[in-house]
């Protein structure tokens, strides 16, 4: 506590308190509301946990202020048109759960997303924005809002925070002049061609801004605390392409002069703080940022905007480091931290640190594989690593009604969970792993310095084994005769998987020994595979200066068992170029002897002179244990790499399923 005690002094935003430094940022509450328009259990009991993990301040994840422009995508609209009571009875239970923490809790309310709505949720529906401009991800223009429905939705702000305000919220955050949202549209000159009041100059642009507060505070009363979701600089080089960090370029949306102004602005107008990041759509990975950008990413721009206002400045961006959030407080760059994948990761994180017990915090890799990109392709909200998060009731830990004993072979992330989780609940378990340490694949994936966080989770599972002392023996191989002569009640095989790999004349490498260190790929090195392992071990190469090219089978880079969220990909798919990696597609690897490298293309065969080569074609499942042992365990089970190579994500979600209900 002594260590991080400034994170823990009160701060206000108005004249609400709240008792730390630490906010949920906003996430999308996909899967968390009913039909009906309200939120659903395992929406209360999500945001009810995070309260009982210490954070300060709750920000839901976006809601629907309007309900007639744009179809509602996402679960809860607490305007009046819809259905209220719902909404107020079920966000009445949250609110005081939550508040039984001495947590607040912010709703935070949606203009809309005008021209950068989910394609699968559009319907029938036309797409709307501030004029006639592309959509971002359809190939059609968007219809020009009425200053009718502008006014509609500005009244629709004020019945929904009055709705929030009954049902107990302690406050309002607005969604906003952030990220390209409709809000934003209208406030950057690009998207925003109109020639009525509501375009033109800057005070313009942030007439809808300026009017939606206006709207709550005379509903609400000015004491209630209206906060906006807020991005200083667009990061747009030109429809549908963002910059990457350090890329000079033309800023085509809101440049930080500009967005300075327009910060003293709508503070001005009312908003009693300002949530702070950078980006848009056309440059998603700033606003998402992936395990590619650098953590606390936004401090700079939030101490810019924290020098130009005088209310409460908030502040997310992987600021998951407790260091770096006490520095951000103690050199001025925000009041408050905002944690949004952290606490998805560990809905305890903010106690952990109150109580320095900081070894215990299970970490977020910034994969989005369970978050973002669940919500994009699935429509709900999850977490890689931590597969209670929202479903904290559905997957709470079975009690034991007797103790069993149980052999896992294998340490990888499947093997660990499970280790994990039958020790939690009281089952006598011992975990074999034929390497030197835990972590499986991970400590090879985790080598370039931008996956610092998978080390960190291999290290979590150590440190969290030895708490929960389970017998780990390294160095040892299961036998399938070590099994049957245990004594063991249940075994769980999850032995991993290995590269693949194929010859190709002289010796060729595995990124798994580039990446692992014990083979040295000379200065010049072609990589086989335009897979995520080829994609990252040769982004980890060139950033470390030496001289890369990709072949890829397929059409494309990432074609097959990429990220599931498209910003973690496209910034991935952009970084190759970026670091002038070579790349050939639709081509395939012949013959490499004597330092040259034989491919075959659409246009010929070519040769590629090379000091190594390095194949990422993907895995084959190490499953000869469990066929030794299938026709002798009654309660055998088979996780992981193991059963089907796959991700982290799925890895840890099956082990979770299998050893709760052991």
């Amino acid at each position: 506590m002594k260590q991080y005690e400034m994170l823990f002094t009160p701060v206000r935003i108005g004249r609400l308190e709240l008792k730390n430094r630490f906010a949920m940022a906003p996430m999308g509450p996909l899967g968390l509301g009913d039909c009906e328009g309200g939120w659903n259990q395992r929406g209360i009991d999500y945001y009810t946990r995070r309260a009982k993990g210490g954070i300060g301040l709750i920000i839901t994840g976006v809601t629907f202020s309007d309900c007639k422009v744009e179809t509602p995508t996402f679960p809860n609209c607490p305007n009046s048109t819809y259905n209220p009571v719902q909404f107020v009875r079920t966000s009445r239970e949250m609110t005081e759960r939550v508040h039984a923490y001495d947590a607040k809790i912010f709703l935070q309310m949606s203009a809309g997303f005008g021209r950068v709505t989910i394609p699968t949720n559009l319907g029938e529906f036309p797409p709307v924005a501030p004029s006639a401009i592309p959509h971002r991800w359809l190939d059609k223009m968007c219809r020009p809002l009425e200053k009718e429905e502008i006014r509609g939705i500005i009244k629709s702000f004020g019945a929904g925070a009055y709705n929030a305000k009954r049902a107990g919220f302690d406050g309002v955050e607005i969604h906003a002049v952030h990220e390209g949202y409709l809000l934003d549209q209208f406030a950057i000159a690009m998207f925003n061609l109109r020639t009525d009041e509501y375009g033109g100059t800057l005070e313009n642009r942030l007439r809808f801004a300026r009017e939606v507060v206006e709207e709550i505070k005379a509903r609400c009363g000015s004491d209630f605390p209206v906060a906006l979701r807020y991005s200083l600089k667009s990061m747009i080089k030109d429809w549908r392409e963002g910059a990457l960090p350090g890329e000079k370029f033309e800023e085509k949306g809101r440049d930080i002069q500009e967005g300075l102004e327009a910060a003293g602005l709508l503070a001005g107008y009312g908003y009693d703080a300002l949530d702070v990041d950078v980006g848009t759509y056309d440059a998603w990975w700033w606003n998402h940022p992936p395990m590619y950008q650098e953590k606390g990413l936004y401090r700079s721009y939030a101490h810019m905007v924290k020098e130009a206002v005088s209310v409460p400045v908030l502040c997310a961006g992987r600021m998951d480091n407790p260091g770096m959030a006490l520095a951000s407080i103690q050199n001025g760059d925000c009041d408050i931290i905002s944690l949004g994948r952290p606490t998805l990761a560990d809905p305890d994180i903010v106690n952990k640190i109150r109580t320095g017990c900081c070894e215990d915090i299970r970490p977020c890799i910034s994969c989005q594989e369970g978050c973002m990109g669940r919500i994009q392709e699935y429509s709900m909200i999850n977490c890689a690593v931590n597969p209670q998060t929202a479903r904290e009731r559905a997957a709470a830990y079975n009690p034991v009604s007797r103790p069993k004993k149980v052999l896992i072979a294998g340490g990888g992330v499947a093997g660990c969970e499970a280790a994990r989780v039958l020790a939690v609940r009281g089952h006598q378990v011992e975990l074999f792993e034929q390497g030197k340490e835990l972590g499986g694949n991970l400590i090879p994936g985790g080598a370039p310095a931008f996956k610092e966080d998978d080390i960190a989770l291999a290290r979590w599972y150590t440190h969290t084994l030895e708490k929960l002392k389970v017998p780990v023996h390294l160095n040892t191989k299961v036998s399938a005769d070590m099994v049957r002569n245990g004594g063991y009640d249940a075994v769980i095989v999850a032995t991993g998987s290995i590269p693949k790999t194929f010859t190709l004349g002289d010796e060729v490498l595995t990124a798994a020994e580039v990446l692992s260190g014990t083979k040295d790929p000379g200065g010049t090195t072609v990589i086989i595979g335009g897979g995520l392992v080829g994609c990252e071990t040769a982004l980890w190469l060139a950033m470390n200066g030496r001289k890369v090219t990709i072949v890829e089978a397929m059409g494309s880079l990432l074609a097959l068992n990429g990220p599931l969220c498209s910003a973690n990909s496209e910034m991935l798919k952009r970084l190759i170029p970026w670091h002038n990696i070579t790349v050939y597609t639709n081509a395939s690897a012949k013959q490499f002897a004597g330092h040259v490298l034989v491919i075959e293309t659409g246009s010929g065969r070519q040769e590629l002179p090379c000091d190594s080569v390095i194949l990422a074609v993907g895995y084959r499942s190490e499953n000869s244990l469990y066929r030794d042992l299938e026709g002798d365990i009654p309660e055998l089970y088979q996780l992981g790499d193991a059963k089907k190579v796959a991700n982290i994500h799925y890895a840890i979600w099956d082990a979770f399923e299998v050893a709760n209900n052991i």
